[in-house]
């Protein structure tokens, strides 16, 4: 977008582009989302920077009124697989804070000062900057949101120190910690963390969310004690950098503000706590942009009704890639339920039991199960798993891969590269890749190959019916692949209404 087409935007007040940009005004030394209700200033004092860190760096303090900090993430950064995009994704789940700047480097093949330059030339602010953004938004976030203790916040957001918290949120927002939570319209959560580290946050997402079909696809597929589900409710246990931990989603019914989904965790370590947000973020693909995506799958003719019906389709993710592909492979040629009685007996030979007491409304509280280790699975899968040989060959030794590292599928991977290393292994196939990239990474444009049930949704919508031929209507709906593959998915439940969930029966790939 150039100056004219963001002044465009800041001066109808366009919600759908807040976190893509922020608009700063040097008549008043602030920045603000695009959507700010204020006056909309004079073009010659504006300067549109892409990142909120860039803001920071030239001087300008956040908007005490629109909260540009309170906004979903760019679509970008999961739009996009170029180098920024790459750090990006890893800087929001928290790799410079573990790891540093040389460990975020490594992860994505530059030296510190190749990727300092590319980020600062691409998005206005260096690692150490872009990271120190982050830090300010998760504090933000837990200072307005919850009652936890100032230090407690200060460490849960990524900060080493309170003097570093203290001076940034001062910095950034003009208004010193205490001051910021006392300006707050929200009403902090009820209650102060508990001993276990149990948080209440809000997740911000842009509108339209199809809030029920996103919440309905994990009921069928959910694994008896590693997660549960319901209507507009999904909780599961997840292993994290630093421990353990456990998360509840939930989508209220629409209230005043901005829409959210409520989220409560609880934690061995609440270091973590930025780790957890970014990928929870992704599991719920709560940083898509559901306008973009609508308009572009809603221009063929065969498709405009059913998204009518579900605006704001979404690709539901995954908080482990590891687990997401032993999942998958599982779940090759298979229904929902064969799959998930397999992986019943994984958790329930090998699962850890949570180091947390969770509160469970229909029994008290429990002690869910972590998903198994892959070194665990490499050890024990031939043993427990049911089935065809080649398949539990297939796991075992995936798993394996996994356990030594010589296999790794991380957010900061391209999508040639996670096809490229997992269709090299035998037992794996064009359908279980694609369906791990889209899953396990969150990318947007992936048309999932040789799948039975998305060939049955487009014969439904009156779509190719062949595989070649399917794949290349399918390119016309590029960059939105996977959310095409979620409606042809939804279709094929047919005669059920679009608003439920996707079909019970696993998509399968072919020998």
């Amino acid at each position: 977008m150039d100056f004219g087409e963001r002044y465009r935007v800041i001066e109808s007040r366009d919600a759908r582009f807040d976190g893509r940009f922020v608009t700063a005004v040097s008549s008043t030394g602030i920045y603000c989302r695009p959507s700010c209700p204020a006056r909309t200033p004079k073009p010659t004092n504006v300067t549109f920077y892409p990142t909120s860190a860039a803001a920071h760096l030239a001087g300008y303090r956040a908007c005490k009124r629109c909260l540009p900090e309170a906004t979903p993430g760019s679509p970008e950064w999961n739009l996009r697989e170029d180098v920024a995009a790459r750090a990006m994704r890893l800087i929001a789940d928290g790799v410079v804070e573990r790891d540093g700047v040389d460990g975020l480097s490594r992860r994505i093949g530059y030296s510190a000062r190749q990727l300092n330059r590319i980020l600062v030339g691409e998005l206005g602010a260096g690692p150490i900057a872009l990271a120190r953004a982050h830090r300010a938004q998760n504090a933000r976030t837990l200072i307005t949101g919850t009652a936890m203790p100032m230090a407690d916040v200060a460490f849960a957001a990524g900060f080493t120190s309170i003097r570093q918290f203290n001076d940034t949120v001062s910095e950034v927002f003009d208004l010193t910690p205490s001051a910021l939570r006392s300006r707050s319209r929200a009403t902090p959560a009820s209650g102060a963390p508990d001993a276990a580290g149990s948080i209440r946050l809000a997740l911000p997402y842009r509108e339209p969310l199809d809030v029920d079909g996103l919440f309905a696809w994990f009921p069928p597929r959910a694994v008896a004690g590693v997660e549960t589900a319901g209507p507009r409710r999904y909780a599961r246990t997840v292993r994290l950098p630093h421990g353990a931990a456990h998360v509840e989603l939930s989508a209220p019914e629409r209230s005043k503000g901005h829409p959210r989904i409520d989220a409560v965790a609880r934690f061995e370590n609440i270091a973590d706590l930025p780790a957890l947000l970014s990928r929870v973020r992704r599991l719920l693909d709560l940083d898509a942009d559901p306008q973009a995506v609508d308009t572009v799958l809603s221009r063929d003719e065969r498709l405009a009704s059913e998204v009518a019906r579900v605006p704001g389709i979404r690709v539901p993710g995954a908080l482990d890639a590891g687990e997401m592909l032993i999942r998958a492979l599982l779940g090759q040629q298979v229904t929902v339920a064969a799959a998930r009685t397999q992986l019943a007996r994984l958790v329930d030979a090998l699962g850890d039991k949570l180091p947390l007491s969770i509160h469970d409304d229909d029994a008290a509280h429990v002690h869910p199960r972590l998903f198994p280790t892959p070194a665990a699975i490499a050890e024990h899968a031939h043993e427990i798993l049911r089935g065809p040989v080649a398949r539990t060959d297939t796991v075992r030794r995936v798993a394996e891969a996994l356990a030594d590292g010589s296999l790794s599928i991380d957010i900061s991977d391209t999508r040639d590269d996670v096809t490229a290393r997992l269709t090299a292994i035998r037992g794996i196939g064009p359908w279980t890749a694609d369906y791990v990239v889209m899953r396990a990474l969150g990318h947007p444009d992936v048309f999932v190959r040789r799948d039975v049930a998305i060939r049955s949704g487009a014969r439904t919508l009156g779509f190719a019916d062949g595989d070649a031929a399917l794949a290349a209507e399918a390119t016309a709906f590029a960059p939105w692949r996977s959310y095409l593959s979620m409606h042809l998915w939804r279709a094929a439940a047919a005669p059920t209404p679009a608003s439920t969930p996707p079909p019970a029966s696993h998509p399968k790939e072919h020998p």
